[in-house]
């Protein structure tokens, strides 16, 4: 390994430390063990390692300036874009710009030249560019954990995001669907993964098969529909879809329209009438707040988790149409399942597609524009001295229901 390749992050993994307590080991500041500052500048010696010229410079002079990095795809996304102007509106308070970097990113040696600090949100182990911008010598925030290789920020503001899907599904349960499905997002991002692990483990916990079918990370309304009508064909008796992307379920309840399904009733409700499943309450998270208690759970009793891809289109296993389901003989088409069924619709991201929606659509307000803030004030603290490395803090969430998964049974 020569000088010019080594880094930061190459003589933290070394000396089996962070990042950051390598950079402040180096430059004899924060509160480092001597211990562990003598055995870092060891490491960094017998590497060969040299710092930045341009983080360096950083470290004399204030640019007035953090950068900004945002998913590839965040430009045609309403939740990004009001994150972003919470974050740009924060940053100002503290009398420094917002840079928005491109999507492709830079060198983390000419971004250090031209920013204080750097806020990566939603950043995924698969962009070439976050390695870099992690390694550029500037104190780093991410939006959610970056579950990559490289060592972990300065700093990160986190979402429950297990806690919000758990919320969403237990309301549609809780409004008699028996057989929920997820259009869950691909990728490798912290908010991804815990969606998709949710959905499992829940299913696992509660006894209810739950069918998940991948889309895109941001997946259109049209491929929303598309995969819509490819779920409900594949498994007819799905009666509730929590979509994910921010801005889709208006595709989904296209979907729903084509297809004659009824979306704000469950198949349960359709079938019988009301809803069967007991009066209970609904508890709030410790990061989030429901809006509204429902009714309480029911369950198929399969105890199975279905996952199907996006492009397959036979059912999956265990599904069953209406008649069988509910023990009554029911109408039924071959691509739509059961004609005049219900069908609970839910995002897992509130925004202006959702709630202009007809119906409109239940779903976890992020409260995005305080995200935003949030990410931005953890930065400036760090900036400022008020906050240590290495500060991980909590954004709270909330479940806005509607009309699209029913009133209360």
């Amino acid at each position: 390994m020569t000088s010019r390749t080594v880094t930061l992050l190459d003589v933290a993994r070394a000396a089996g430390v962070s990042k950051s307590t390598v950079s402040d080991a180096l430059q004899g500041s924060g509160r480092v063990a001597e211990a562990t500052r003598d055995r870092v500048r060891a490491v960094a010696q017998q590497l060969g390692y040299h710092p930045n010229s341009a983080a360096r410079r950083l470290r004399r002079a204030s640019t007035g300036a953090v950068g900004l990095h945002l998913p590839a795809t965040a430009t045609r996304l309403d939740y990004y874009m009001n994150l972003a102007f919470g974050a740009v509106e924060r940053a100002q308070e503290d009398g420094l710009d917002m840079v928005l970097l491109a999507p492709s990113g830079a060198a983390g040696g000419r971004i250090a030249s031209r920013v204080d600090g750097l806020l990566l949100i939603d950043p995924e182990p698969g962009d070439s560019a976050v390695p870099g911008l992690l390694d550029a010598g500037v104190p780093v925030v991410t939006g959610e954990r970056y579950l990559g290789p490289a060592t972990g920020p300065s700093g990160a503001v986190v979402c429950d995001n297990a806690a919000s899907l758990t919320a969403l599904l237990d309301h549609v349960t809780e409004r008699g669907a028996r057989r929920p499905a997820l259009l869950a997002p691909s990728g490798s991002s912290a908010w991804a993964t815990a969606l998709r692990a949710t959905a499992k483990s829940w299913g696992r916990a509660h006894g209810v098969a739950v069918t998940l079918r991948t889309v895109p990370f941001a997946a259109t309304p049209a491929e929303a529909e598309a995969a819509t009508r490819a779920l409900l064909a594949a498994d007819p008796a799905v009666d509730a879809v929590i979509c994910a992307p921010d801005g889709s379920a208006p595709g989904v309840l296209r979907a729903a329209a084509a297809l004659g399904r009824k979306v704000g009733t469950s198949s349960a409700t359709t079938a019988s009438g009301t809803s069967s499943a007991p009066t209970a309450t609904t508890a709030s998270s410790a990061t989030g707040t429901s809006r509204e208690t429902g009714t309480g759970r029911a369950s198929d009793g399969t105890g199975r988790t279905h996952e199907a891809d996006q492009t397959e289109g036979s059912r999956t296993e265990g599904s069953r149409s209406e008649g069988s389901e509910f023990g009554r003989p029911g109408r039924t088409d071959a691509a739509a399942g059961p004609v005049g069924a219900g069908l609970l619709v839910a995002s897992c991201v509130d925004g202006t597609a959702v709630r202009s929606a007809e119906p409109p659509v239940t779903a976890v307000d992020l409260h995005p524009a305080a995200y935003g803030r949030a990410c931005a004030e953890l930065l400036c603290d760090i900036l400022a001295g008020r906050a240590a490395p290495d500060t991980v803090r909590r954004h709270s969430w909330s479940l806005e229901t509607r009309a699209s998964t029913g009133p209360p049974g």
